[in-house]
């Protein structure tokens, strides 16, 4: 009897075992298709950040998956409000790509229309012989192919020369020198401009050394081909103002200002500063491990994030509280051609007559005296030819992207007096688009004058279709570092406008003046006859 009841019971145990897997196993199934059920869009999985991308800070770079995604496309349920966000931040919709790309080319257009317009194009007569700053000798010593600063020690990566009286033998970077003339440093359409460019930004770095002098750090890197030229590293971002308490002596030198200043230059139709050209340079492979200046090589280390740092040797910023450091290696800078070597065309310093007191208290002699131009006029080299009118475009140029560091200039010293002015040095630039610094205008205030020419092409400036904001916007976006991030901040291109309008307010102020005082004394100096069949712009 006990035997038949625990059978009985056994049975009912294994029975109610079976049914409990059964209704598990039935709810787990519907579990499943209620899961699977799309009740919302995923999100895209999050964007991964490469390691070496960790440290980077440049204002302008956005860090995409493969894909973009059109913003609306997100969905909007508050259970992924933080999600959505997430998206945000790394995708843009793909109009707005298009649409800069779009905003570019028309730039680019009104930049080619610019330089195809007469007054960038007004004829002129053959260069005399005596108005070339170099020429090639017919027949040269092997001891005189080359400058001694264009040779290296032990001429470890330096290619063999056998240049010869064809400009087609020579490097980009000599038939730069070889094309500089009484009035400009390179013609207005020069073949040789691309390939120069090109050379800059992309050619091997044999040497570097730091250049002696100067307030900040710069090196002088060389190529294969004995080129040289000046780099200039990041200090600071792109769209950092300078602080309103420091002083303009005191400022950081910026890598993109030299290169803003080259591309303003050259649509002022100047053609005064070197080329400059942006380039992203290995700390370690393109300066340290071919570096021959031993002060240099000391002061190379890194930092507690890993990435690599030097300081140099210099009057200002040249410490481990101010060194500058690649992201890990890769360092941002400007690269500017050198010109000839100082055996071969010696340049003179002039101090500037509207120089700064560099003072934190004491005021300059023009600050204090209205008539000061009265005096300048009467000192050489300003009271004949075109040296005060060539002084005024270096003031319009300094004015219009704030630079107040200009001390001295220079000349080179075969053309005498009857040159024009080289406009180096301009990393204090841009420095500040918030404010304007209408002191730097004081000379033009004072003398009222300026080249007919440099008017014109002001004037043209401010008309919509040569808009000076978008041609400057059109002319960085070809340099190598527009693809990291815009060279200039829209802000500072806006002021670029802003401040155009002060100068030709200024030049309208200064002929009505003209005309009260009815003093004999032309505001326009009548640069070239050519240009009475040029009509000056309207609008």
């Amino acid at each position: 009897m006990m035997w038949r009841i625990r059978r009985r019971s056994r049975t009912i145990c294994l029975s109610l075992a079976f049914v409990t897997i059964f209704i598990h196993l039935l709810l787990a199934l519907v579990s499943f298709s209620i899961y699977h059920q799309p009740c919302d869009t995923p999100l895209p999985p999050r964007t991964h950040i490469p390691r070496d991308l960790a440290h980077t800070n440049y204002t302008s770079v956005v860090i995409r998956g493969p894909a973009e995604l059109p913003t609306d496309n997100i969905q909007t349920d508050s259970s992924h409000k933080d999600g959505k966000k997430m998206v945000k931040s790394h995708v843009r919709p793909l109009s707005d790509k298009g649409g800069k790309n779009a905003s570019i080319e028309s730039d680019l257009l009104k930049l080619e229309a610019l330089f195809g317009h007469p007054l960038y194009n007004m004829p002129s007569p053959p260069v005399p012989e005596e108005d070339w700053l170099l020429r090639v000798k017919p027949k040269v010593k092997a001891s005189e192919r080359s400058s001694q600063r264009w040779v290296s020690a032990s001429q470890d990566g330096y290619e063999d020369v056998h240049w010869n009286s064809s400009s087609s033998s020579h490097p980009p970077w000599l038939r730069f020198h070889l094309g500089i003339s009484r009035w400009q440093l390179y013609p207005h359409h020069d073949p040789n401009m691309e390939p120069l460019m090109q050379q800059l930004a992309t050619h091997r770095i044999v040497s570097t050394v730091q250049k002696s002098g100067g307030t900040q750090l710069k090196l002088v890197m060389s190529f294969p081909s004995y080129g040289q030229a000046m780099f200039k590293p990041m200090k600071q971002e792109r769209d950092e103002e300078t602080n309103y308490n420091l002083y303009y002596f005191s400022d950081f030198e910026r890598h993109n200002a030299e290169i803003a200043a080259f591309h303003l230059d050259r649509i002022l139709g100047y053609r005064r500063i070197p080329p400059v050209a942006g380039r992203l340079v290995d700390v370690v492979k393109e300066i340290k491990d071919v570096t021959t200046d031993r002060k240099l090589a000391r002061t190379f280390f890194a930092s507690p994030v890993g990435n690599q740092c030097f300081y140099g040797q210099c009057s200002y910023y040249c410490s481990t509280e101010h060194a500058v450091c690649g992201r890990p290696r890769d360092l941002e800078g400007s690269l500017a051609v050198m010109l000839p070597d100082l055996s071969l065309a010696r340049r003179k310093t002039w101090r500037s007559p509207w120089r700064r007191s560099y003072s934190r208290s004491k005021l300059a002699k023009w600050e204090t005296e209205p008539e000061y131009c009265s005096t300048v006029k009467k000192t050489p080299p300003y009271d004949k030819g075109t040296r005060l009118v060539d002084f005024i475009d270096m003031v319009i140029l300094d004015f219009l992207m704030s630079n107040m560091d200009r001390h001295h200039y220079e000349t080179f010293e075969k053309f005498v007096n009857n040159t024009f002015l080289l406009h180096l040095d301009n990393g204090r630039a841009f420095g500040r688009h918030s404010k304007d610094e209408p002191s730097i205008l004081t000379p033009l205030k004072q003398c009222c004058r300026i080249r007919r020419s440099t008017w014109l092409r002001l004037r043209l400036l401010t008309l919509p279709q040569y808009r000076l904001s978008d041609v400057m916007r059109a002319s960085l976006s070809r340099d190598p570092l527009h693809k990291v991030a815009p060279l200039l901040a829209e802000p500072h291109l806006t002021a670029l406008d802003r401040r155009l309008k002060t100068v030709l307010g200024t030049v309208s102020r200064c002929q009505k003046e003209q005309k009260r005082n009815d003093n004999g004394e032309d505001v326009f100096y009548e640069d070239t006859a050519s240009l009475k069949d040029v009509a000056a712009p309207s609008g």
